[in-house]
């Protein structure tokens, strides 16, 4: 049974990674003048989605978690409205941290929360898919000793390593890039 939770689990993120270099490529096909540098908001719209979608079709191809005995559609319905708020409410949770740790309050407030948007979907979307609504789920999950099985052990990896990828990129943006003699040196390059 491991076995084949292992190989389900690698082919799911194995499907998440085609997404994103998919992302990268399709729109070129169906958008004019497309490029990840020049166009960087409209891909990051793209990847999110992208995501989004296979984990959706993912979770619910692959069903790692037993079914809910409820199964009438004011339910499910019900759980999918949750959810979006959840969605939601992550991003705006998200780029309220962004915006104190010093993200641009006004100037960039499109470019913040679309980075909002992007790691709720690479933390949250998982969450909520393999979780549902669940408070009690997700502290249990996300405390020390609470994951009961490789598809929760392995949200937790992800969502963790996705904040402290976060971090991590985020870390040398408050150098100062904006001296004058970094300006010249970087013109000079050019």
């Amino acid at each position: 049974m491991k076995d084949t939770d292992i190989k389900r689990l690698l082919y799911a993120h194995l499907l998440c990674i085609f997404s994103i270099i998919l992302s990268i490529f399709i729109p070129s096909f169906f958008l004019e003048n497309f490029s990840i540098l020049e166009t960087h908001l409209t891909w990051l719209c793209i990847c999110s989605v992208f995501v989004t979608a296979v984990n959706l079709v993912l979770y619910l191809v692959v069903k790692p978690n037993a079914s809910s005995k409820r199964s009438s559609l004011s339910y499910k319905v019900t759980r999918f409205l949750k959810c979006c708020i959840y969605f939601l409410m992550s991003c705006f949770f998200f780029h309220v941290i962004f915006v104190l740790y010093g993200a641009p309050l006004i100037e960039l407030v499109l470019e913040t929360f679309l980075f909002a948007v992007i790691l709720s979907t690479f933390t949250t979307v998982p969450c909520l898919c393999l979780l549902g609504p669940n408070i009690k789920a997700w502290l249990r999950v996300f405390s020390r000793n609470g994951v009961t099985s490789i598809w929760e052990n392995s949200l937790q990896i992800t969502t963790i390593s996705s904040f402290i990828g976060t971090w991590l990129g985020a870390f040398p943006i408050p150098l100062d890039w904006e001296r004058p003699w970094q300006v010249i040196a970087v013109g000079k390059a050019l």
